[in-house]
């Protein structure tokens, strides 16, 4: 296992490249918060993100905010949600944006493999319950978008010293939750054929 620190946007495919499955990545830069309602946007009706995702870490989140005036806000607590619902869009995120890694909790399922190896792409998994954490490291909110979604905006994060971070698939296609279930599925035969 490695351990890498990454500024986001990424500017050089190779930083996103030379992550494997099961290395530690710390992040430094901007992050853009993104969430199902704001993809569902963009992909299923058709509307361009205000915001340029190429290269961009995206974090499945909505989070806990308070408004200070006119497109500002203050964070309170900003954690991540469940990744898994959101696989269908990796394929167009990597394709039609230049997204470089997207982050998470739960994994990911198999369907995002293929995408992040086609496209350059990593999946980061986070630590579930770290949002007091994670709340720290996000410096401000530097800009929100499509604020009739809130919380399911687009939100443009400064970050410092965010993660520790898992990569969970790389981008050349190995999954630790793929692993994972293969040996648990494996296990669960051995064990069915001592009965």
């Amino acid at each position: 296992m490695a351990v890498h620190e990454l500024t986001f946007p990424i500017t050089d495919e190779q930083d996103i490249l030379k992550l494997r499955a099961g290395d530690e990545v710390v992040v430094q830069g901007h992050i853009v918060g993104i969430r199902d309602r704001t993809q569902i946007r963009i992909f299923d009706e058709g509307v361009e993100p205000p915001m340029d995702l190429r290269g961009a870490f995206l974090l499945h989140t909505a989070p806990n905010v308070r408004k200070l005036g006119p497109g500002r806000y203050e964070k309170v607590c900003i954690g991540t949600t469940t990744s898994a619902r959101m696989v269908r869009f990796t394929e167009p995120l990597g394709a039609r944006y230049g997204v470089r890694a997207i982050c998470g909790k739960g994994g990911f399922p198999d369907e995002a493999i293929e995408p992040m190896r086609a496209h350059g792409m990593a999946y980061l998994a986070i630590v579930g319950g770290a949002a007091a954490l994670e709340t720290t490291q996000i410096e401000e909110i530097e800009e929100v978008a499509w604020e009739e979604l809130m919380p399911e905006c687009l939100w443009k994060f400064r970050v410092k010293d965010f993660g520790p971070l898992t990569v969970g698939i790389d981008a050349h296609g190995n999954s630790l939750y793929h692993d994972v279930q293969a040996r648990a599925h494996a296990k669960l035969e051995e064990l069915y054929a001592r009965l």
